[in-house]
């Protein structure tokens, strides 16, 4: 007789948690903790955290989780403590020290080396990524002691300021594009100021408009009452894009994947085309793009048609 316990059945939760990742723990096993404790039958997280870094992780479930690329594309602010003079293997404290230098470094010239780093530069992808060569991870390749020709690829330093500088640690805050290795960008800085450096600690705070205010830990979280009610709505991800509220009619629709032509309807448009996110009154959707002549063509839609 089987006398194996019968597993709980998944729960559909819909939502958007904003979760603070501990030191220690890759994002992955950050969002299969919170599922846990949503027992959720649908969850991913918008964009991988470094396991010695932490701060905000944006974990999706159900719907949201269609919306999780737009996050992936989204600008990202860290605070990062550079350390000045030690050189590491992975760039990070992870790694194994392969030099060291005398720090001798001024206010003046740290703030001189930041200003080469803003704006538009090139990035060599570190070896200890994991961005894939032949199918296989970078960062297999450097564990075997192999290192590989990568190319300088395109990345924008949107804002770089000091924060703080207590020799040999040297605080900063970067606002940065999709791609952006903040490793990298520590050590850039290090060899601009002829010292070397690795990063020290690595905190997200910021991804696209989603900030900390509402970031809770993985024990709150863990032993929090009521856990649902610390999901953000599904549109979280979507607050940057302009709204157009659908009447009934037009709602059943759009939900159909119809290309609608709003341009004769009582529906109010914003002034500029490209992506928009589509309520029914209060209701979310989905997403679509706005085109010309008052076009509005289906995207990304939600499963589970509202009332009319």
């Amino acid at each position: 007789m089987n006398s194996r316990p019968i597993k709980k059945p998944r729960d559909p939760v819909d939502g958007v948690l904003l979760l603070d990742k501990p030191v220690g723990l890759s994002s992955n096993d950050a969002l299969i903790k919170a599922k846990r404790v949503f027992n959720a039958k649908k969850a991913g997280h918008t964009g991988t955290l470094d396991p010695f870094a932490t701060g905000l992780l944006p974990l999706c479930f159900g719907e949201a989780t269609k919306f999780s690329e737009d996050l992936l594309e989204a600008d990202k602010t860290y605070e990062a403590t550079v350390h000045l003079g030690i050189m590491t293997t992975t760039g990070d404290t992870e790694g194994e020290i392969i030099e060291q230098r005398e720090v001798d470094v001024t206010r003046e010239g740290i703030e001189a080396a930041l200003a080469r780093f803003r704006g538009p530069i090139f990035q060599v992808p570190p070896m200890y990524s994991a961005l894939k060569r032949d199918g296989k991870a970078l960062y297999e390749y450097a564990r075997e002691g192999i290192t590989l020709e990568r190319e300088a690829r395109p990345v924008t330093i949107h804002g770089l300021s000091l924060v703080e500088y207590k020799a040999p640690f040297l605080k900063i805050l970067v606002t940065c594009s999709k791609g952006t290795y903040v490793r990298v960008l520590g050590e850039d800085i290090g060899a601009a100021l002829g010292c070397g450096a690795h990063l020290n600690a690595l905190r997200r705070v910021q991804v696209g408009a989603l900030t900390v205010e509402r970031m809770i830990s993985l024990e709150d979280l863990q032993a929090h009452p009521d856990p649902l009610s610390l999901l953000a709505p599904v549109d979280a991800l979507l607050s940057s894009f302009p709204a157009v509220v659908l009447t009934p009619e037009l709602a059943k629709r759009f939900l159909n994947g119809q290309r609608l032509a709003l341009g004769k309807e009582d529906v109010s448009l914003p002034a500029g085309l490209g992506r928009v996110r589509v309520y029914l009154d209060s209701k979310l959707l989905g997403t679509a793009k706005l085109q010309e002549y008052g076009i509005l063509a289906p995207e990304r839609l939600i499963a589970v048609q509202p009332a009319a």
